[in-house]
C-alpha cells in the first residue's frame, strides 16, 4: 500500500509530552496517530467518547439553582436578625 504524508502542528510541549508518553508505551509519535487513525475507521468515529464537560459538578450545580430560586423567591427560606435567633431556631427543631 502505497503511504501517505500527514503533518499536523502542534505546540512543542504537547508534542513533548506525547512523545514521552509513547516511549513509554513502546511506541513512536507516528506509530500512535496510526493507530488513532485506525482505530477512528473501525469504529466509524473518534476512538473516545467526546463530550462537554461540565462546568460545574451536581453538589455545586445543585446549590446554585437553589440560590437562584431563593434569589427568585421561588424558594422561600428563613431569615433571622442575629446569630443568636439563629441559633435559637436550631433548639426549636428539637
Amino acid at each position: 500500500m502505497k503511504s501517505a504524508l500527514v503533518q499536523v502542528r502542534v505546540d512543542q510541549e504537547t508534542k513533548d509530552q506525547a512523545d514521552r508518553l509513547f516511549t513509554d508505551l513502546g511506541l513512536d509519535t507516528a506509530t500512535a496517530v496510526r493507530i488513532f487513525l485506525r482505530q477512528a475507521i473501525k469504529g466509524e468515529g473518534l476512538p473516545f467518547e467526546v463530550r462537554k464537560q461540565p462546568r460545574y459538578n451536581g453538589v455545586t450545580e445543585a446549590a446554585m439553582a437553589e440560590a437562584a430560586a431563593m434569589a427568585e423567591g421561588r424558594l422561600t427560606v428563613p431569615t433571622y436578625a442575629s446569630w443568636g435567633d439563629f441559633e435559637a431556631s436550631l433548639d426549636d427543631e428539637d
